[in-house]
């Protein structure tokens, strides 16, 4: 009898540390801790409103980084589409923001950039289309995020530019998920469904944080 009621404790013991560790471990592979690729340059730009912005508007913020611009006959639409996507799942959220840098900004004035922000749905506060100095852009782009930005008169629209967002913390750390091989993926594709659900979930873990 006292063998019986043995068996009976070690399954209930069993039973509880399962309801307790299982939950605890399936978090765990939902909730994958995000690597740190870098750190963002220090910037200063001019948004849609006419505002300088810097790093310092992004303390304490989540946000998501693209470079674009607005005659983009090509990638830039369903970029900032899924961007809108982006933008109204979190919508509200004080602790989460939009970068969005011209890569033509001799085109692409404040001006331009309101009316362009207006027509697509960008109506964040925290979202800021940015123009400026297009070296400073480009340095920003290729060496401070390594998403490739530059001109291309064989290019349609004249310029090349990478598709994909950056995703940074509220220190200003560039972070990201791993891959099924345990090697960061750095940057999260904004023009495939699956790189736009999975920054959403990766925000939502980073707003935690």
């Amino acid at each position: 009898m006292m063998k019986k009621y043995s068996y009976i404790g070690v399954a209930f013991i069993i039973l509880i540390f399962g309801i307790y560790a299982v939950p605890k471990i399936v978090n765990k592979f939902n909730n994958p801790k995000l690597t740190k690729i870098g750190e963002v340059p220090n910037f200063e730009f001019t948004n849609q409103n006419g505002e300088v912005i810097t790093n310092s508007f992004y303390k304490n913020k989540v946000y998501v980084v693209e470079f674009f611009f607005t005659t983009c006959p090509t990638i830039c639409p369903r970029m900032n589409e899924n961007m809108v996507k982006i933008q109204n799942e979190f919508y509200g959220n004080l602790n989460f923001g939009i970068a969005s840098f011209s890569i033509n900004p001799k085109h692409d004035t404040p001006e331009i950039l309101k009316e362009y922000a207006k027509s697509h749905g960008a109506t964040l506060k925290t979202w800021n289309f940015l123009t400026g100095n297009q070296d400073k852009i480009y340095e920003l782009a290729n060496n401070g995020f390594t998403l490739y930005a530059g001109k291309n008169s064989e290019a349609e629209g004249g310029f090349e530019h990478s598709g994909m967002f950056a995703l940074i913390d509220k220190e200003g750390n560039i972070r990201s998920r791993k891959d099924e091989f345990g090697n960061p993926i750095a940057f999260y594709d904004g023009l495939d469904p699956k790189g736009v659900q999975m920054i959403k979930e990766d925000i939502k873990i980073l707003l935690k944080e």
